[in-house]
């Protein structure tokens, strides 16, 4: 073989291995499902007078999986049973679905950040003695990578960043715009929903690999 073809064979498999191997920091996946956020009064509107919610799953941040699940109506009547209520209570109550289920249900929910509900889209939260009924309050959840602070000074960013995530699987998915938050009471995890999951063909427990850093929000 004469050494220009042998220089180039050499050449073209550094940059095969190259494109094969990424540098950065890891960060497994949490596939997150529907769920509901509930104030206290919404609780017992729901659930009946003086109810509090029973813990079935403790997760990251104090939060837990409760026993409770609600069904979730959009403005068509459409609705979704079996929605699991998460804990504690909050100051606002909130509804987190995929883009199917936003569909399903007849609204138009955009993504945000949890919390920020200005200009969400209403629906309605029907539980055993009752219904509540949000003006707004319905999100599809940005992606986001949930931090300590020792986690997010490994990995060289810091609460509010923007960074793209890159997943090594079948289907070599990568996620841009994926925001990070930082607490102390937070376990490393990426947060997607279940649309995202099932397209890349992702799983819980899955590793992600954070392949840049695109700044502050």
């Amino acid at each position: 073989m004469e050494q220009s073809n042998v220089e180039l064979i050499a050449k073209l498999v550094i940059e095969a291995l190259e494109k094969k191997t990424v540098k950065g920091y890891s960060v497994p996946i949490g596939v997150s499902a529907r769920h509901v956020h509930l104030t206290q009064a919404d609780v017992e509107t729901l659930f009946g007078k003086g109810y509090e919610l029973t813990k079935k799953k403790e997760l990251m941040g104090g939060q837990f999986a409760a026993n409770e699940t609600v069904t979730i109506v959009g403005l068509k009547l459409r609705a979704i049973e079996n929605v699991r209520v998460l804990g504690p209570v909050r100051k606002a109550s909130q509804v987190e679905v995929s883009a199917t289920d936003a569909i399903k249900l007849g609204i138009k929910a955009p993504i945000r950040e949890s919390g920020n509900l200005k200009g969400s889209s209403p629906i309605a939260i029907v539980g055993p003695k009752g219904v509540v009924y949000l003006n707004e309050g319905c999100i599809i959840a940005k992606r986001h990578i949930h931090m300590s602070p020792a986690d997010a000074q490994a990995a060289g960013v810091k609460d509010g960043d923007i960074v793209s995530v890159s997943v090594d699987n079948e289907r070599g998915t990568i996620f841009n715009n994926v925001q990070i938050r930082v607490d102390d009471s937070f376990t490393l995890e990426m947060h997607i929903d279940t649309d995202e999951a099932n397209a890349a063909k992702i799983g819980c427990g899955t590793l992600a690999v954070i392949i840049n850093d695109r700044g502050a929000v």
